[in-house]
């Protein structure tokens, strides 16, 4: 099992709230899942602590990542062990050049700098496949980027890394269909026997273009139902009033 979430109740650290009320799931190695839910559910909280994103404090269960719990661990080590985090809303780091971002974020993740000059050539292959220009790369990180732009740079980063886990927490979400397709290829190229997705979504539509072996319903801090790409269907033609 590459993720385990056994019983995983959390609050918001500054108001006390709680958001996630007793999570169960299990994420095979090669599987792709998908997070569903109304507005509120949790979902977008469920990636980011997944991430380990400060601001929630865990207040009972476990999460288990290749066999180890996570639980208590920082963003930075859960990064290096596999994790990663395309941001729905991704920020813009003005003055930080983008070659040398995504070659820090490398370097951090294997722990020695990748090659100067053979680091380009991948970075620039990646962009190839992602249809972007070169001159991303010396940028500044998302600055006057369209929204596309950023979330088509969160899936050079994930190509990069090469993750155990990827959370997309709804990459899909103000791209229009040629970008979702985009994104959908990136995923789909780098699904494999040892690399599992977790997607938080609203929208059926991304699903027709991966096709997710499971789909859950998060709803009041908690999966409601779990079920086959035909509950993602029946949800966009129903919504989750029957639930």
């Amino acid at each position: 099992m590459l993720l385990k979430i056994d019983n995983l109740h959390v609050k918001l650290a500054e108001t006390g709230k709680n958001i996630l009320n007793g999570i169960n799931l299990e994420v095979k190695p090669g599987e792709v899942h998908a997070v569903m839910g109304p507005n509120g559910a949790g979902k977008s909280t469920l990636a980011q602590v997944l991430a380990g994103r400060e601001g929630y404090d865990v207040t009972e269960g476990d999460i288990i990542f290749d066999g180890e719990n996570i639980a208590e661990k920082e963003a930075d080590e859960r990064a290096r062990s596999g994790i990663f985090l395309a941001f729905q809303y991704p920020v813009e780091l003005p003055g930080v050049n983008t070659a040398q971002f995504l070659r820090t974020v490398v370097g951090a993740q294997r722990g020695k700098a990748p090659n100067a000059a053979e680091f380009l050539k991948q970075a620039k292959q990646v962009l190839d496949n992602l249809n972007m220009p070169h001159d991303f790369l010396q940028r500044f990180v998302n600055v006057g980027f369209s929204g596309g732009e950023k979330k088509r740079l969160e899936m050079v980063q994930m190509a990069l890394l090469q993750p155990k886990l990827a959370v997309l927490d709804e990459t899909d979400s103000g791209l229009d269909v040629d970008a979702m397709k985009l994104v959908a290829g990136t995923v789909n190229s780098l699904r494999s026997a040892d690399r599992s997705f977790l997607m938080i979504t609203h929208y059926e539509r991304l699903l027709e273009l991966i096709k997710p072996d499971v789909v859950h319903v998060l709803s009041g801090g908690r999966i409601v139902k779990s079920g086959g790409p035909e509950l993602a269907k029946k949800i966009e033609l129903e919504g989750y009033s029957w639930l």
